[in-house]
């Protein structure tokens, strides 16, 4: 037999079996929850079908082999459809909303096709995740209150009321939550100050609409970044120090500190001397700008310096 004559054996046979099976599209639907336990009835099946329970051995009812199929069995016996697997709705159906399996099953002399639908139902199996452990945040000391922050969201793979429905953050003094359809913002209630509190560490956690409900959480990071809002400030109010008239140009007398509690360039001190009118200073003394060092620039005569 040439591959044309097995070809058309094929298609004649498969025509045969289309022509024998009476096809029993009964409006049947069960629905079970996922991860049921092996054994746990599903339905009647054999009552649906109104098929009495000596027609299924006599006439060999099974189910059609397939991947939906695997996870179900029928008890000849009682006609019971029974879970035969585990079932994990997320592994089947990802997030779907709706989640169905479509069985067959057959009966011989005369041979008759069935075809119904299972509802697999959700269950809380499963806690929302965010999609990092940690999320940073830089926000700048000036922020005013009322400004607000979108952070990331998570997910949940279960759906309906068992998805995510809302988040909450630990209690603190600067930031409240708020939700908005999908977007989720810190909210500043309180303005921030870098030299107090650099950092800012919240715990932000999403709850399910589950029972009992499941959580999942992710910390926020929060780095307070600097603005140029403090002065320096010198260690003391007045320096006092003793110098002879006859010191050599280049000898120190003083070194002066000052520190700006501000960070990065903003933190950085530079000194020098200003004159006024009743002071010759700034033509007697020099100071180096990174160090605060002075030192005696001109000869230093009493009579010339004023009083």
């Amino acid at each position: 037999m040439d591959v044309e004559d097995s070809a058309r054996a094929a298609w004649m046979k498969a025509l045969l079996l289309l022509c024998l099976w009476d096809l029993g599209y009964a409006q049947i639907s069960y629905s079970v929850s996922e991860e049921a336990k092996k054994g746990a009835v599903v339905g009647n099946l054999a009552k649906d079908l109104n098929l009495s329970v000596q027609e299924l051995e006599s006439r060999m009812f099974q189910l059609v082999a397939g991947s939906d199929a695997k996870y179900f069995e029928v008890n000849r016996k009682s006609g019971i459809l029974l879970v035969n697997d585990r079932i994990d709705r997320e592994e089947l159906c990802e997030s779907k909303q709706k989640c169905v399996l479509n069985v067959e099953a057959m009966i011989h002399n005369p041979l008759k096709l069935y075809r119904f639908r299972i509802n697999i139902l959700d269950i809380n199996d499963n806690s929302p995740v965010f999609p990092d452990q940690t999320l940073l945040l830089d926000i700048t000391e000036n922020m005013v209150q009322g400004d607000r922050f979108p952070v990331i969201t998570a997910s949940d793979t279960d759906v309906g009321s068992n998805s995510v429905k809302t988040y909450k953050i630990n209690s603190n003094e600067h930031f409240s939550l708020e939700m908005q359809s999908d977007l989720v913002e810190l909210v500043l209630q309180k303005p921030l100050d870098r030299e107090r509190e650099s950092m800012i560490k919240l715990v932000l956690t999403a709850v399910d609409g589950g029972s009992p409900p499941r959580s999942g959480s992710m910390q926020i990071i929060i780095n307070v970044l600097d603005i140029n809002d403090n002065s320096p400030v010198f260690t003391k109010s007045l320096y006092k120090v003793k110098v002879h008239e006859n010191a050599s140009i280049g000898t120190k007398i003083l070194t002066v500190s000052a520190a700006d509690a501000d960070d990065g360039n903003n933190g950085e001190v530079s000194y020098s001397i200003v004159s006024d009118a009743r002071s010759s200073a700034v033509d007697l003394f020099t100071i180096k700008s990174t160090s605060g060092d002075i030192t005696v620039k001109e000869i230093l005569i009493m009579s010339n310096i004023p009083r």
